[in-house]
């Protein structure tokens, strides 16, 4: 997967909702930069909170779903 893509496949994505190690570490990739960003506090990185917001997009992509009707 290219750096350069703004979107995720949809296959990507329905192989790290069924558990895919190689799919979510994918998606956590994807959003890495993002992640990092949203870990700096008062100039200062904190591995910390990147390390929850890691974990809670894990525990995001392992229990979403697919057949909820918006």
């Amino acid at each position: 997967m290219s750096k350069n893509n703004r979107f995720l496949p949809v296959e990507l994505i329905e192989q790290a909702v069924a558990g895919e190690p190689e799919a979510i570490e994918a998606v956590l990739q994807h959003f890495s930069g993002y992640i990092k960003y949203l870990s700096f506090r008062d100039g200062y990185y904190n591995a910390d909170i990147q390390e929850r917001l890691e974990a809670r997009l894990m525990a995001a992509i392992l229990t979403f779903r697919f057949d909820l009707n918006v």
